[in-house]
């Protein structure tokens, strides 16, 4: 299974959006610029996180993103869905019924033993993902970073963290 280069950005920026002061806010532009991707391709993502109800988006010079919900309301799933859409990784097309001399239908009545396997292989995958918050992805962070990675991000939003007004 491949998922798409937007689930990863997807999910490095709502851990971003995470370590935000309450009511503040992200630009598009700096969470693409912090991960080293195109503005325009992420934001297309954030659009459908927004959609999604997983980001708010805050229009004017104070604006940007921030996650609508607390982090550890927020799955891996959730993310996945958002940008990937609900549907299967697999998705039969019951090709057993074509080519030459087909069956009758009566062949065909459940749904082939592949089609179940998979089926069965993404319930599992599923239901992963929607073990796994932002807020665990946070905690494991912290538990695994020598300070290097939280100072890189600190820093960054010390200079693009758009403060609420207080």
């Amino acid at each position: 299974m491949k998922l798409g280069d937007g689930v990863e950005q997807a999910i490095h920026s709502m851990t971003m959006l995470a370590s935000l002061e309450p009511g503040s806010t992200l630009s598009a532009a700096a969470l693409a610029e912090f991960h080293g991707v195109s503005p325009s391709y992420l934001l297309k993502h954030l659009q459908s996180l927004s959609a999604a109800g997983l980001v708010d988006t805050l229009p004017g010079p104070k604006g940007g993103y921030r996650l609508a919900k607390a982090p550890s309301e927020i799955s891996m799933l959730d993310i996945v869905l958002a940008v990937e859409g609900p549907q299967p990784a697999f998705r039969c097309n019951e090709i057993r019924q074509r080519g030459p001399d087909p069956l009758p239908a009566r062949y065909f009545q459940k749904p082939c033993g592949i089609a179940a396997v998979m089926l069965s292989a993404e319930r599992v995958y599923r239901a992963e993902l929607a073990k796994t918050s932002i807020a665990d992805l946070q905690r494991d962070l912290q538990a695994n970073d020598d300070g290097g990675i939280a100072a890189r991000g600190c820093a960054f939003l010390d200079h693009h963290e758009r403060k609420a007004s207080r």
